[in-house]
């Protein structure tokens, strides 16, 4: 399973590490490579972390980044739910920017003798920004592999039927404990517009999910809207942008909205400091009166069966039938007597 990544401390050194590594990806930055890195060595980073150090301590927990630990508990749920049809299956979560990165975490599961590796990126919507950057770094550390694994990936489920049903039932349940506002805004993450330009499906999925979700809740095309966050930079992004999208429904005369992320899977900065803090307290400046952040899926049952559905309709083949611990070990052991007795050390 592979997420974005975090900083390991909501302090500026952390935080540059991380802004470092994460911005240094051509598929993330398209623009000439040398003009970028000086802008990025030369200004971004002597800046930009401090500033985001502050942002991430707004939303840090006493055992350290949310992100980290809806990653954690997503992948100890998701390796409890499928031991009952892969016994012995092993379930490990990565980063793609941070630690554990992908190479330490393929390494580990090699030492233990994999040899069927399935990659799980945690984006439902496909970006090259994104997804693509967790294959290229699957496949630069298999270069270096002499014995490689079967491999699988597994592209995203912007429409699996599974995920949009989670999504609607947390935003049921949501409107069931507080209440439901005037209007449901889907704020997905932002890309540059040139990537949608470039033949990116980042904006049509992003979409499509939303139409999705709207269409199973009865909603009117009135009552919801698609908008994007997290710009950066001064090119023009996929619109329209989701903090001036409230505060305009706000001058409009809308009181009440609430705000849903289903293009995250776990509660991050981009949704609990840019959407439950900053673009909270924008809608009520500009006169709305009820904002209602909705949280992500995070570790949900429902959520992480609609994950092992996704891994059961991949790897149907590679489900074996289900044997006894006593059965597994005892052919194991037999393996190393062969094994050894033509010279292997191990």
């Amino acid at each position: 399973m592979v997420q974005l990544g975090t900083p390991k401390a909501a302090e500026a050194p952390a935080v540059r590490r991380y802004l470092a590594q994460f911005l240094s990806d051509p598929r993330v930055v398209e623009i000439p490579r040398l003009l970028w890195l000086f802008i990025l060595h030369g200004i971004i980073l002597r800046f930009r972390p401090a500033a985001s150090a502050k942002k991430y301590a707004s939303i840090w927990t006493d055992k350290g980044s949310p992100l980290a630990l809806h990653t954690q508990a997503q992948c100890d749920a998701l390796s409890l739910r499928m031991q009952s049809s892969y016994p012995g299956l092993m379930v490990r979560y990565a980063m793609r920017y941070g630690d554990p990165s992908i190479a330490s975490v393929m390494r580990e599961l090699r030492e233990q003798g994999m040899q069927r590796l399935l990659v799980l990126a945690m984006y439902p919507q496909y970006a090259a920004s994104t997804t693509a950057t967790v294959w290229d770094e699957v496949f630069n550390e298999l270069k270096r592999w002499r014995n490689l694994p079967e491999l699988r990936m597994l592209r995203g489920f912007h429409r699996d039927k599974a995920y949009i049903d989670a999504l609607v039932s947390r935003i049921q349940e949501h409107w069931a404990e507080h209440g439901r506002g005037e209007k449901l805004v889907f704020s997905f993450h932002g890309v540059p517009k040139r990537s949608l330009l470039m033949g990116d499906p980042y904006h049509c999925e992003c979409h499509v999910t939303a139409r999705l979700v709207a269409e199973r809740l009865s909603l009117s095309a009135e009552a919801y809207q698609v908008t994007f966050q997290s710009r950066f930079g001064r090119a023009e992004w996929l619109q329209p942008y989701t903090e001036p999208t409230l505060i305009s429904l706000a001058e409009g005369g809308l009181k009440r909205v609430d705000v849903f992320c289903p293009g995250f899977v776990s509660d991050c900065l981009e949704t609990l400091e840019e959407i439950a803090q900053e673009a909270h307290h924008a809608f009520l400046e500009a006169g709305g009166e009820v904002f209602s952040y909705i949280p992500c899926l995070n570790d949900r049952p429902d959520f992480i069966e609609a994950l092992a559905q996704r891994i059961h309709a991949a790897t149907g083949d590679w489900q074996i039938p289900v044997r006894s611990p006593a059965c597994i070990k005892s052919d194991d052991e037999q393996r190393l007597l062969r094994a050894k007795a033509i010279g292997a050390d191990r």
